[in-house]
């Protein structure tokens, strides 16, 4: 709407043509000049879709359709955030006429004869308000994006965080940053073939890469063995899922819980053979379950200083070898199917640099490759 309400947009509706030629000759005296008018009541909707005006002045009793009707069709087209007045002129002088025209929409409500100063008034009065009423959605709609930013940005800024701890994590055992990310991606991109929901999907996406944080109070001679470990020396690396664990504990924020589950839990074996806890089958979690597999299946495709890098076709051999062992049956089962399509190895190699297909892949809504638990 102008901010000069002499710019206003006004739809005159009245099957009087005088009525029409003193109205617009008096409010184009008084400084309005975007006036439209019509005598036919049934050309009213369709200029008022057209014109979208600021105030609509309106007669009652017309041919064809009555002011009453005008307005239910006006109501049926406004958008239900819109505020656009009517103002009622009418000869009809009856309470019943008043309150039914104030009850389907009306504004305000003039009886003919006019007198012409009144109407200037209401029209002043009732395009004011519409004015505020613009301004004040226009102020929400910015409020509301400012908003939305400022949780976007929030929201950035702590997966940031969470990012760089799982780094903090990985660099004291791997000294690179790429493998939680990948476990990350490859965790999602099991959990959208199983036919999770998208927020799951997007939450283990995050909250994988903190699988391993409680590394960060292992000591560095276990960390950086390169060979196998002493049995006390594995108790102690073992020792990585309890810290991890606390570290994450005790927060309200469902991405955080989902990372202390996983921590807790990616080392648990379906035989019930894992640790910390000895879980076995379905009382592992879900999302435990699910980065078990990615997180082993990239170490596996990984070179680290006590192995080479193992071919896909070895390691999808491997974890077939482990399915009902280690692993959930039906989750093996989807994985492999994931590693039959032709972009897998990039989205299992997939790193900051070269990202988008991994971004595809999880996005684009992987097609389900096996029957599996869903959330």
């Amino acid at each position: 709407m102008p901010q000069d309400l002499n710019l206003s947009t006004i739809l005159v509706v009245d099957d009087e043509s005088r009525n029409i030629h003193l109205l617009k000759r008096f409010l184009n005296e008084a400084g309005f000049a975007n006036l439209h008018t019509t005598t036919d009541s049934r050309q009213a909707l369709g200029m008022y879709k057209q014109l979208q005006p600021d105030l609509v002045l309106l007669d009652i009793s017309m041919p064809f359709l009555d002011g009453f009707e005008v307005m239910k069709q006006f109501d049926e087209a406004r958008g239900r955030e819109e505020y656009i007045p009517i103002l009622v002129l009418t000869a009809d002088v009856t309470p019943e006429t008043r309150r039914r025209a104030l009850s389907c929409g009306a504004k305000d409500f003039l009886t003919k004869p006019l007198d012409l100063s009144d109407v200037l008034l209401r029209v002043r009065n009732l395009l004011e308000t519409r004015r505020l009423y613009v301004q004040i959605r226009e102020q929400n709609v910015h409020l509301e994006r400012t908003v939305w930013e400022r949780t976007h940005q929030l929201a950035e800024s702590r997966r940031e965080i969470l990012a760089r701890l799982a780094l903090a994590g990985e660099y004291r055992d791997h000294d690179t940053g790429e493998h939680t990310r990948r476990v990350g991606n490859l965790a999602a991109a099991i959990s959208a073939a199983c036919g999770s929901n998208p927020e799951f999907v997007e939450l283990i996406r995050h909250a994988a890469p903190l699988h391993d944080v409680g590394k960060i109070g292992i000591p560095d001679h276990i960390l950086r063995n390169s060979g196998k470990l002493k049995p006390e020396e594995f108790d102690l690396m073992k020792l990585h899922t309890t810290i991890g664990a606390k570290i994450l504990s005790g927060s309200q924020d469902p991405l955080l819980q989902m990372a202390e589950s996983i921590v807790l839990s990616h080392h648990e074996w379906w035989d019930g053979s894992g640790y910390p806890s000895g879980l076995a089958g379905a009382s592992i979690p879900f999302e435990g379950r699910i980065v078990a597999l990615a997180d082993n299946l990239d170490a596996l495709l990984s070179e680290r200083p006590y192995k080479r890098a193992w071919t896909l076709e070895a390691a999808v051999a491997e974890i077939k070898s482990l399915r009902g062992k280690q692993f959930d049956p039906a989750l093996t089962d989807v994985l492999v199917g994931l590693t039959e399509k032709n972009d897998f190895l990039a989205l299992a190699r997939a790193t900051d640099s070269n990202s988008a297909s991994a971004e595809t892949m999880i996005q684009g809504g992987v097609d389900a490759v096996g029957s599996c638990e869903t959330k």
